[in-house]
């Protein structure tokens, strides 16, 4: 029996995966069951953020996994509290919560968002506002945040308190933004939703009319944070720092970590008993985490990760096929021409480039650690791709 067909046996078929078998990697690459190697532009749809086994971030884990797996959140532990100083120092965040992953973390932001209008307005200004095409997770609450059809089917009741608001679109906000509200949650750039990014002046109509309100700005970059889009927050591009902030994906370095950050208005609202999670901060992971946070801020690392995202930009836009770039930094999605983006992802795979899809484009998240000659390599594979 294969290792595929022994995987489609035992385990749930929630997964359209890719036919292949990744066995191990080192850097920015892996290699399969036969050998067989290929650039990773997908990053565990970023969450390798580091590449394959980086050597500081691997000693970090091997050195905890030797000193202590788990312990509950009962007790202190050194390494939680030096990962969350750090990313509180980095972020300019007043206190974090962690958890397990980006699906949590914005449950926590969600709650959070509750409680802060509960324990100061009282019933009734419960909802949050979300945008039309936004993905913020897959629980059944998350799932109701999330502003796509395509994923609410079959799920039926859902938690109720949510709507859905055109992005960019001011005049829907305004409507929308009622006595009700206690909160919107927005990505600043969609990422399940296509690549795309927000405009500015309606990221700057959000802040501007929620501050108004005393309703919470909550920002979901789960998929745009720790250096994806060139700057430790995308945030920091539009302006703006969110009341709450979640992150995940890339945080850990490849092992299982969520993060809710909140402001100094919102940092006491989850006091003891309100949330909790088994193994959230869990020191192995926090291990990791603070080994992707040395070495994200470290001078010269984001500049560098501007540089390679404006070359893998430059070179993407002049290949024939490609319709445009979306998207910010190494966040990257291709508009196609006349391919479709599974046919080109498949196509790619075959000559041992890894790539994702988001709706009809092909969506790139490169470990932040690319190099121009993996940048080279991986466009060339797509150019020879998009030219048959």
């Amino acid at each position: 029996m294969t290792t595929q067909e022994q995987m489609n046996q035992s385990v749930m078929g929630t997964y359209g995966r890719f036919p292949v078998v990744i066995d191990h990697g080192a850097g920015e690459s892996c290699a399969d069951e036969t050998g067989k190697t290929y650039i990773d532009f997908g990053s565990g749809i970023g969450t390798t953020s580091l590449g394959y086994c980086n050597e500081a971030w691997t000693e970090a884990v091997c050195k905890q996994v030797k000193t202590m797996q788990h312990t509950s959140n009962l007790y202190y532990t050194k390494v939680q509290a030096d990962f969350a100083q750090k990313l509180c120092q980095t972020t300019g965040y007043e206190k974090v919560f962690f958890c397990n992953s980006g699906a949590e973390a914005n449950e926590c932001a969600i709650k959070l968002a509750r409680k802060y209008s509960f324990d100061k307005y009282g019933k009734g200004r419960h909802k949050i506002l979300t945008l039309v095409n936004s993905f913020h997770g897959r629980t059944l609450c998350t799932l109701s945040a999330t502003g796509q059809d395509v994923f609410h089917n079959y799920f039926f009741p859902f938690v109720e308190g949510f709507d859905y608001v055109v992005a960019n679109d001011i005049a829907d906000l305004e409507a929308k933004l009622d006595d009700t509200v206690c909160a919107v949650m927005l990505e600043y750039i969609q990422g399940e939703g296509g690549v795309n990014a927000l405009e500015q002046a309606f990221v700057d109509a959000v802040f501007e009319k929620c501050a108004a309100k005393d309703i919470l700005v909550m920002a979901d970059e789960v998929q745009t944070g720790v250096g994806r889009t060139g700057t430790f927050l995308a945030g920091e591009q539009f302006g703006h720092k969110a009341d709450v902030t979640t992150l995940a994906k890339g945080i850990a370095g490849g092992l299982p970590m969520g993060a809710c950050l909140a402001n100094e208005k919102c940092a006491g609202v989850l006091d003891k008993g309100s949330h909790g999670s088994t193994f959230g901060g869990n020191p192995v992971c926090c291990a990791g985490g603070l080994a992707v946070l040395n070495t994200v801020t470290a001078p010269g690392f984001l500049e560098e990760v501007q540089r390679k995202a404006k070359l893998l930009r430059e070179k993407l836009s002049k290949l024939d096929g490609v319709a445009g770039v979306s998207g910010l930094g190494l966040m990257v999605g291709i508009a196609l021409k006349d391919k479709k983006a599974i046919d080109v992802a498949n196509a790619a795979l075959e000559q041992g480039l890894l790539v994702l899809t988001a709706k009809d484009k092909v969506r790139l998240l490169p470990p932040l650690t690319i190099t121009d000659e993996e940048i080279e390599k991986g466009v060339a594979i797509l150019a020879d791709v998009l030219s048959k």
